[in-house]
């Protein structure tokens, strides 16, 4: 879920951005794969998961208040958690993962979650920019202001709008439920509760069923 869904074909590198696009849903479900596979071969470290809500829930938070607030392809969002990073909702899937990755206390998932951001994130999100530049004007300005990932302590604030259309323009970019349920943002934090419930039952079920080692 991006302020964008498309973006400009090309070669090499442009290629490259395309396939990033188009695999890393199911990179996610094989992610999801490997953390099953962690949840079961260790026993789960009650300490880790309680800190890794640290990280899980303000990540949902985040994801929610961009999802509802990005309007894509009809206008730039420059509100809410879009006044802070250009990326909120990356932002809010990195603070998810390396949660879980916590809560598993697995160098594993780091590791692969750390390349895959690496090579497929990196170029979506370079991907994105290059849409988001060709469609509106006043995106290298909100670029200069607004980092593309690591949010700055205060929200930016743009020119001042002194006409009443402008106005009412502002009141649009704030939270909209309807936005949040349009991009059914609420499959985040329910893939959130079913992994956490992995963490807490699928391994004592399975030892119970399978008699694996505690």
């Amino acid at each position: 879920m991006t302020q964008q869904e498309t973006s400009p074909k090309g070669s090499g590198a442009e290629r490259w951005k395309k396939t990033a696009r188009r695999i890393r849903v199911p990179l996610g479900f094989a992610t999801a794969a490997l953390y099953l596979f962690e949840v079961i071969r260790q026993p789960a470290h009650p300490a880790a998961i309680a800190w890794s809500l640290a990280l899980v829930l303000p990540g949902l938070a985040l994801r929610a208040a961009a999802s509802g607030t990005v309007r894509k392809n009809r206008e730039l969002a420059v509100t809410g958690p879009y006044a802070y990073t250009r990326n909120p909702l990356y932002l809010g899937s990195i603070l998810i993962a390396v949660g879980f990755a916590v809560a598993l206390l697995s160098w594993l998932l780091a590791l692969v979650l750390a390349v895959g951001f690496a090579l497929i994130y990196i170029p979506v999100i370079a991907s994105e920019e290059q849409f988001l530049r060709a469609t509106f004007p006043g995106f290298d300005d909100y670029c200069r202001s607004v980092p593309r990932l690591i949010p700055r302590l205060i929200p930016r604030r743009g020119p001042a709008k002194r006409d009443a259309a402008a106005t009412s323009r502002k009141a649009e970019g704030g939270f909209s439920f309807t936005l949040y349920l349009k991009h059914r943002e609420y499959n985040a934090a329910l893939g959130a509760a079913l992994l956490y419930l992995s963490l807490l039952f699928l391994r004592p079920s399975l030892e119970l069923l399978l008699h694996l080692p505690r």
